[in-house]
């Protein structure tokens, strides 16, 4: 660090006078062994800003989220069910080389899982030449028989996907995982920007950004490409919603309004004649595409849960019959099964014959024997992960878990070893990111959101998450994790950024 001081004034004690990344790869420094920041201009930008200033006007975009109603909700959490998602006003930034691959990488990976889905609920060539097991497949809950030989306009099934990215300690992005069912978190991703514009304008002057408003034009009309032969030229979209009680209400009240669409819930539609109306007061209108925000178990009582109060009888039959898309397609979410997961790297090869642009994780699966002997042998050395939970739910790290903690996870693991995958603990990239006493390291991981109709359109940047904690690696926001702003630069360099003065 001693490199940097020259850049400080020492009439003052700079923003991040003391801010050290330690043994992790950051953001803004890089991995240590370069003579300046990674982000040259972004540090002295950064070094430009006033702690205290800083501190009041996070507190007050903070307070603007609240009022603004953007929130989740953590069931968990008795006492404030519904809370702001913790924001850190010091972005998150990546240059547009970065970005380029990252975008090509989740294009590749979403035209596989498409490809993949299309051919398992059709000849299901993958699992006759045995690149994938059939057993993990079929038997997989996420896996519905009733999709079996629907066509799916422009063969899409996952029209919205979230891709999870970490970065190790060699600079080097890695998949995490794959979203494919109902990913959350876009609105995060337009709201951190708004408020940033609004709270800090003088952190953003003189950097040339990708934006990242036009989100809801860009899902509207990549929807529309994957309506229904009948819809005509005017197809019609709704976003159903399990209600207001759901942890993402928040997100679908404002994707429906970025969209221009109605949010219905299930008693707002019913299907006539084999096809999708919404019930308005002026009588039934047609529809053609449904964003369900809703789980497979709960789209149709007719088919799935007969309990279900929030889906819409006779739904399945209008997607059999190509009357309406729905978006994601039912079924979905086998291929973003943790198990299949590990196969990915394969799929790619075998649908697209590349070789993968952004590598998965290492990762054990666990029902094979083989490597159920590593995991359990080396589980104090590896992170454990349950392939049917989300949200950092049921994880086990194995470095920092007690000797109880480790025994009771090798009991349930000898017990359904299907249950679980194992992968090796990734030192998480770290950023800048303003604590109590000043500015520290946090860990954050990536989602870029893809959506697909025709093409897959990439939103750049997507949402940066960070785990708040002092040492935390878990980034989810069920787990105590936040939200930073992603930029992403136009230029191939970091562009100028004039220094601030007393009047910016």
């Amino acid at each position: 660090m001693a490199q940097i001081k020259a850049f400080r004034d020492p009439a003052e004690p700079a923003l991040l006078a003391n801010y050290e990344p330690g043994p992790f790869f950051c953001e803004l420094m890089g991995d240590g062994g370069e003579e300046r920041p990674r982000l040259l201009e972004f540090w002295r930008r950064l070094e430009g800003l006033r702690l205290g200033d800083l501190s009041a006007r996070a507190d007050d975009a903070l307070t603007d989220l609240r009022e603004r109603g953007v929130t989740f909700t953590v069931y968990t959490e008795k006492d404030e069910i519904d809370r702001a998602l913790p924001f850190d006003v010091i972005p998150r930034v990546l240059t547009a080389p970065e970005w380029a691959q990252i975008e090509s990488g989740v294009v590749q990976r979403v035209a596989a899982i498409n490809a993949f889905l299309h051919d398992i609920y059709h000849d299901q060539k993958i699992l006759k030449d045995g690149v994938v097991p059939a057993e993990l497949v079929l038997s997989n809950p996420g896996y519905l028989q009733q999709m079996v030989g629907v066509d799916m306009p422009q063969r899409c099934y996952a029209h919205i996907a979230g891709i999870d990215l970490v970065r190790g300690g060699d600079g080097a992005f890695y998949v995490l995982e794959d979203n494919a069912r109902t990913p959350s978190g876009v609105s995060y991703v337009v709201e951190n920007r708004h408020l940033m514009q609004r709270a800090f304008p003088d952190v953003l002057r003189g950097f040339r950004l990708r934006d990242v408003s036009n989100y809801g034009h860009a899902l509207r009309d990549k929807l529309r490409e994957v309506a229904p032969p009948a819809a005509g030229d005017d197809p019609k979209v709704v976003l159903l919603t399990p209600g207001v009680f759901n942890s993402a209400y928040y997100e679908h009240i404002f994707l429906a309004r970025e969209m221009g669409a109605p949010l219905v819930e299930g008693q707002d539609l019913i299907v006539q004649d084999g096809r999708v109306y919404a019930i308005t007061i002026g009588g039934l209108q047609r529809v053609d595409i449904i964003y369900r925000r809703i789980d497979d178990a709960f789209l149709d009582p007719d088919v799935f849960n007969p309990a279900s109060m929030i889906g819409v009888p006779g739904l399945m039959e209008c997607l059999r019959a190509g009357t309406v898309t729905i978006v994601n397609a039912p079924g979905t979410g086998v291929a973003d099964d943790k198990a299949i997961y590990a196969f990915m790297p394969r799929v790619i090869r075998y649908y697209l014959d590349e070789d993968p642009i952004l590598p998965n994780v290492e990762t054990f699966i666990c029902r094979e024997p083989a490597a159920l002997n590593h995991v359990l042998n080396n589980l104090e050395k590896l992170v454990l992960k349950p392939v049917g939970e989300s949200g950092g739910y049921g994880i086990v790290i194995g470095p920092r878990a007690s000797a109880a903690e480790l025994e009771a996870a090798k009991a349930a693991l000898k017990a359904k070893p299907e249950n679980f995958i194992a992968q090796p603990m990734v030192e998480l990239s770290v950023c800048p990111t303003l604590v109590e006493d000043g500015v520290g390291p946090r860990h954050v991981d990536l989602r870029p959101f893809a959506v697909t109709g025709e093409s897959t359109w990439v939103l750049p940047g997507g949402l940066t998450r960070v785990a708040m904690r002092k040492g935390a690696i878990v980034v989810n926001s069920s787990q105590g994790g936040g939200a930073k702003d992603t930029w992403v630069l136009e230029d191939d360099d970091e562009p100028p950024a004039p220094p601030l003065t007393e009047q910016s």
